[in-house]
């Protein structure tokens, strides 16, 4: 595909507020916020992204418009030889909990999109081999702490058939614990989104599902991992809004179209039972004795890898944010009515 520039008049107006104002104010703080599209709090005016000319080796930071959507103007302005690879993804939460290389950077002009009345932005666009990691992180959850997890990703572009490990948003293992390695079941808490069908567990039809990556296997539901979740729907929209919900006693996922409606609850129950699963063994780096009940987390953050630096998934990012503790019904419907606002439209 041709890549070029955008000639395009973005509309200003007012930030609204954004859905980490929306979950602080229901008592679930965001303790990392990701996103190369929009600003995930009203008041932020800080830098979304940050991107680096291979011609030259020189980085700029892109910020927002009055609207809080990114400024398009300045990345192709700074990129106009579409040369430039997104080197660094802010936090943009207090923590500062940034995304850093992992594995190789996504060009940074490979993917735009509209949102809003018409305003140019830029996704991130994941071939396999590619992925970002911050691995010392600040206030994200660790051990069997709850926690909740949302992300804007695409259902139309993925790696079908199940192969290719894994395109994750979360929760994961760390250098200082795991050495970036698996650490066994319970390691790592992620938002998984895509078909594949570890030791036959899925969820209805061909996906693409939203899973949990529990680490040791992606679960769309609890229980019995070979069991098929037939309540766990495809989400084949171009644009699609996630949800992982790490209880102490068990974990939920919702799923829906991030243009429009609402969630639906795709699981709501226990974790598994590893040693149905299978996955009880202790990895070469153990720490624990593996388990899915109680939890491990690490409190490192990965986007479009595995917990094990596996990076065979393919697939599309737009948005991404982590809170403290469980989110309830009300506030999860408040975030998604926000990402439907957003107005996430495609150029294809």
């Amino acid at each position: 595909m041709e890549m070029l520039p955008f000639a395009l008049l973005a509309v200003v107006a007012a930030a609204a507020p954004g859905p980490c104002d929306i979950t602080g104010e229901a008592g679930n703080p965001c303790v990392a916020a990701h996103s190369t599209v929009r600003a995930l709090f009203a008041a932020m005016d800080g830098p979304l992204y940050e991107v680096t000319r291979s011609s030259d080796g020189a980085s700029s930071d892109v910020g927002v418009l009055a609207s809080g959507f990114a400024n398009a103007t300045a990345h192709d302005e700074f990129c106009a030889e579409l040369d430039c690879v997104i080197s660094k993804v802010y936090d943009q939460s207090p923590m500062g909990n940034h995304l850093y290389q992992r594995h190789k950077l996504v060009n940074a002009s490979r993917h735009p999109i509209l949102v809003g009345a018409g305003v140019p932005v830029y996704g991130m666009w994941f071939d396999q081999g590619y992925g970002y990691h911050c691995d010392d992180t600040t206030g994200v959850a660790t051990g069997n702490e709850e926690e909740s997890l949302f992300a804007v990703m695409s259902g139309t572009r993925r790696q079908k058939g199940g192969g290719g490990c894994c395109f994750d948003y979360g929760n994961s293992e760390n250098s200082v614990v795991a050495k970036n390695r698996s650490d066994g079941a319970g390691a790592m808490e992620a938002i998984y989104f895509g078909d594949a069908r570890w030791m036959g567990n899925s969820g209805d039809g061909d996906g693409p599902w939203v899973g949990a990556d529990l680490e040791a296997g992606m679960y769309y539901g609890g229980g019995n991992a070979t069991k098929t979740n037939p309540r766990n729907k495809p989400l084949p929209y171009p644009f699609v809004s996630l949800y992982l919900g790490g209880r102490e006693d068990g974990f939920v996922l919702k799923g829906g179209d991030a243009t429009r409606g609402e969630l639906a609850t795709m699981y709501d129950g226990p974790r598994p039972d590893c040693k149905i699963a299978g996955t009880c063994e202790r990895h070469k780096n153990a720490t624990y004795t593996p388990s899915y009940q109680p939890m491990h987390k690490q409190g490192a953050i990965i986007l479009a890898t595995g917990g094990d630096e596996s990076n065979d998934a393919l697939g599309n990012f737009y948005e991404g944010f982590m809170v403290a503790g469980a989110t309830t019904a009300a506030t999860d419907a408040a975030v998604q009515a926000n990402i439907v606002a957003v107005g996430y439209t495609t150029l294809e």
